[in-house]
């Protein structure tokens, strides 16, 4: 008989994925189908880690696949939420495996807000069902020896991809029996198995002693190196130690019995009886030091029967001398297994719930270029108002047109009229001092907002370091200050955004007050708003002069170009394209994205015309604003100048003026409402996820407590002290050698149809 080992699951608890994952969809989506499909994906999610982790598993194929399945989803799922302890916290509590617990406390257990650290668990649980699974095969039988040889190849490769990953995806101290120095022997142990599987498969099929001899030393091997690695190992279940000794002596004699059987057929006979030697010896150690673990009878029998014969043959017929153990030739080694490669998807019925999201590398990368894309278009339109509002400016201060239109020196300018509709038509002064009043609304609710969000933060830091200093070492997480540095210098940034954005708003009260007057008047009825302009001797003289059709037309000209760029304006806004196809192209080529390259590379082919059209619009405005002054010259040089005229001219300068700054003041409160509403919004999101982090915090900080206490109450309330002898009894004779424990199989060998080398190696490989 043949004992097999297999590893116990870990358990964990239960963990909530709806929520915060929900919550980022939600605030990440816009509401629509898109965003009501992740929702469903992620109840999905959440039934899938229940059927995987939240209820014992058959030892089945079908609970491995289930196992499998969710562990391809978080390797998929992986890239596209942020997971991290200060974006989308996810706290995950898993127990250690080969840990029993104490009569006064649970057992050793680890919680991190860590995707990677859920992945590894799961893929130990799949590794140790699938060696569960195995042990549990029907070995008589092609199937079951096929099937057990798949599961511990698959184990092997789960427990060393662990090995190698392990440490990078905790970036902590992980359990023992997840740790390097466990996970690597369970590796090398369930190798040993498969090469096992595969002589026993040789054996029942009766092929040559010598390929048998070969696989069996393998396997021996294997074994050897395995119990060297697990021999100061005090984690690992104490039968494991044994049964590597058992199996790598019972391995070794099976070889020796083989290649035997070789020496035999070369007429080597001492070198046979020599071989039976050392192979009853290992039987016998065997049987004297790991009986209560492994049966042996068969093989020592099969061994003792061989070595009689052999001998009465050699002492009666050939008379070869036997050599020592040590002159005899090793016997070779072959490998038929291979640790099975970790490479999702591992499950055959595996499919994305997330298949459609983009990866969070993507959503940076589009987050990034948006941002790129809006610096652009603000540069673009920044440019044509600030030289559209010089423009103006330059006019106002040459009282243009308005000196066209008042020749006659009485009436009240076609140009002022229609300012004072528009103004009119806008508002007036009371839709300005209601912008005015509502900011600094707008501005105390996304301060307080903002402080509310640090403070949060800042009490949640402040119980962590009391606690830190309370339990020193043994607090053995994150700390809150380290862990909160991206937030707060978030929050120093959106307190600098505010405090600019209070400054920017003094300098357009400021502007409005000093226009407050004029804006006034212009919103009077005509006939008072005629009577506040001074008359002035008419000047109709220069009716249909030359000088004056020709700044008429030169005026034309600047008003064609501030249309234009208005239009302009408008086809820059309206510019759209969809980066994410160039970003998951590359991503999926390169495996990773260059943003920066990709994402100016695309701007420059969307606006690069858009910027010659503004730097030559600007080229015609310094050229006609020159023509423009050149000829206001000549018109004023043959202008009637008295003291009526120059006063009138001056109060038509201060309403044209007034009139172009209640339109900029207008745009730039009704910009900063706007910018104060979004950035409500986008402080909203900010909250939430202080909010969301502060109680995963607490949540890890109530487990990490409980731990404590438990550990705590285990302790011994004094040292170690030595009882007389006089006061100690004698100790209870042994009730009997210790059963074999659960996680060791018991599986028997037996005969299938003969199968040739060739055919062997084909069945490894499937």
């Amino acid at each position: 008989m043949a004992a097999f080992i297999s590893v116990p699951l870990k358990k964990s608890s239960e963990v909530d994925l709806v929520k915060p994952l929900s919550k980022f969809v939600t605030a990440t989506y816009t509401a629509g189908e898109e965003q009501g499909e992740y929702v469903r994906a992620v109840e999905e999610l959440n039934k899938l880690r229940r059927n995987a982790v939240g209820r014992p598993l058959d030892k089945h194929d079908s609970s491995l696949e289930i196992l499998l399945r969710y562990y391809d989803q978080l390797c998929a799922v992986e890239p596209k939420f942020p997971f991290s302890e200060n974006q989308l916290c996810l706290t995950f509590t898993w127990k250690d495996a080969f840990d029993k617990g104490s009569l006064f406390g649970g057992s050793v257990k680890l919680a991190l807000a860590s995707l990677g650290y859920e992945k590894t668990c799961v893929l130990f649980n799949a590794a140790a069902l699938a060696s569960q699974i195995a042990s549990e095969q029907n070995l008589d039988n092609d199937e079951g020896l096929k099937a057990a040889a798949k599961y511990y190849q698959l184990a092997s490769g789960a427990f060393g991809h662990i090995k190698d990953t392990v440490l990078s995806a905790l970036n902590r101290e992980p359990t023992m029996d997840i740790s390097p120095e466990t996970v690597g022997p369970l590796s090398l142990i369930m190798l040993a198995q498969a090469q096992e599987v595969f002589f026993l498969k040789a054996t029942s099929d009766k092929m040559k002693d010598a390929v048998i001899a070969k696989l069996a030393n393998q396997a021996a091997d294997f074994y050897g190196d395995a119990f060297k690695q697990c021999q100061y190992k005090d984690n690992l279940p104490k039968e494991v130690l044994p049964v590597l000794a058992a199996k790598h002596c019972i391995l070794q004699a099976n070889a020796q019995l083989h290649q035997s059987a070789v020496a035999k057929q070369k007429k080597h006979f001492g070198e046979e009886i020599a071989r039976l030697q050392h192979a009853a010896e290992l039987v016998k150690t065997v049987t004297s030091r790991y009986d209560e673990y492994v049966s042996v009878k068969d093989l020592g029998d099969k061994v003792n029967r061989a070595l009689t014969a052999a001998k009465k043959d050699n002492d009666f017929i050939y008379h070869d001398r036997v050599p020592e153990v040590k002159d005899l030739e090793p016997i070779g080694k072959a490998a038929l297994v291979k640790a099975t490669a970790i490479t999702p998807p591992l499950s055959q019925k595996f499919s994305d719930l997330f298949e459609k999201m983009v990866p969070m590398a993507v959503q940076q990368s589009m987050s990034m270029y948006n941002q790129r894309k809006a610096d652009t278009v603000n540069r673009l339109v920044t440019s044509m108002r600030e030289a559209t509002n010089l423009c103006n400016g330059v006019l106002a201060s040459l009282n243009l047109p308005a000196a066209l239109e008042d020749l006659s020196g009485d009436s009240i300018p076609q140009s002022i009229v229609e300012k004072s509709r528009s103004i009119v038509q806008q508002g007036g002064l009371q839709s300005i001092e209601q912008l005015i009043k509502d900011l600094p609304e707008l501005l105390t609710r996304n301060r307080e907002i903002l402080d509310e969000s640090l403070k949060m933060l800042g009490d949640e830091e402040t119980t962590d370091n009391e606690l830190r200093s309370k339990f020193n070492q043994r607090w053995n997480r994150t700390p809150s200050g380290d862990l909160y540095k991206p937030l707060r210098a978030e929050g120093a940034n959106f307190r600098n955004v505010l405090d600019k954005a209070v400054q920017a708003d003094q300098v357009v009260k400021d502007r409005y007050n000093a226009h407050c007057d004029m804006i006034a008047l212009l919103c009077k009825p005509e006939n008072e708003l005629s009577a506040a302009i001074p008359s002035a001797n008419p000047t109709k003289t220069l009716q249909g002069s030359e000088i004056v059709n020709v700044l008429r037309s030169q005026l034309a000209k600047l008003d064609t170009m501030k249309k234009e760029r208005e239009t302009m304006e408008g086809e820059i806004k309206a510019v759209t394209f969809d980066m994410s196809t160039t970003f998951l192209t590359a991503l999926a080529q390169a495996g990773a994205i260059n943003e920066e390259q990709l994402s100016l590379s695309q701007l420059d082919q969307l606006y690069g015309a858009y910027n010659q059209r503004v730097q030559a619009s600007l080229r015609t405005q310094e050229e006609l604003l020159g023509q423009v002054q050149t000829s206001h010259q000549e018109f004023s040089s043959l202008k009637q100048s008295n003291a009526e005229a120059n006063q009138r001219e001056e109060v038509l300068k201060k309403l044209a003026s007034a009139h172009d700054s209640y339109v900029e003041i207008s745009n730039n409160l009704r910009e900063g409402t706007k910018f104060y509403n979004d950035l409500t919004e986008i402080l909203l999101k900010f909250q939430n996820k202080c909010s969301d982090i502060v109680f995963a915090r607490k949540t890890e900080r109530d487990e990490l407590l409980k731990d404590l206490q438990q550990s705590i109450a285990r302790e011994p309330s004094a040292p170690a002290f030595s009882v007389p002898a006089y006061q100690s009894t004698p100790a209870a004779p042994a009730a009997g050698p210790t059963p074999a424990p659960r996680t060791v199989f018991v599986s028997t060998q037996s005969h299938i149809p003969v199968l040739n080398t060739t055919e062997l190696d084909s069945w490894g490989a499937d």
